[in-house]
């Protein structure tokens, strides 16, 4: 139930992350969510892709330094306090959010939520356990 996520050092200089995404889109890897992070110098990508793999070897033969990352991903109710009750469930299990992002999907009543935790296998049974709706690489890649 794990998600492969793309995790990919940009360096801040202009047009960079622009040189990236025309990378991927002129080989056909469509971008479901993603997020970036950044420093005075660099950034991080993080990104769902249709192919994981084709896009990590697209980018290395482009000279990219990149990632493969294993990411949770939760559908929440798209009300006040759906995500809170998820992250109550991870905070009482003793498990620590490293990074988490949110994109639209195709529910006008969920939000989608994406996450890595210090310990992603305990965060994964603590969320089943806690009623939490888990998604799949399907269910973000809409297809």
């Amino acid at each position: 139930m794990f998600i492969k996520q793309l995790s990919i050092f940009v360096e801040n200089q202009k047009g960079g992350l622009a040189e990236i995404l025309a990378e991927l889109g002129s080989n056909g890897i469509d971008i479901c969510a993603l997020s970036l992070a950044d420093t005075t110098d660099f950034g991080i990508l993080r990104m769902i892709v249709d192919d994981a793999e084709k896009a990590k070897n697209v980018l290395i033969n482009h000279g990219v330094v990149v990632k493969i990352n294993q990411v949770l991903g939760l559908a929440v109710d798209d009300t006040p306090g759906g995500l809170a009750s998820a992250l109550s469930a991870l905070h009482a299990g003793d498990i620590a959010i490293e990074y988490m992002y949110a994109f639209v999907g195709e529910s006008d009543k969920h939000a989608m939520v994406v996450l890595r935790t210090d310990d992603n296998e305990k965060a994964l049974e603590t969320l089943k356990a806690a009623g939490a709706s888990i998604l799949t690489e399907a269910d973000i890649r809409r297809k």
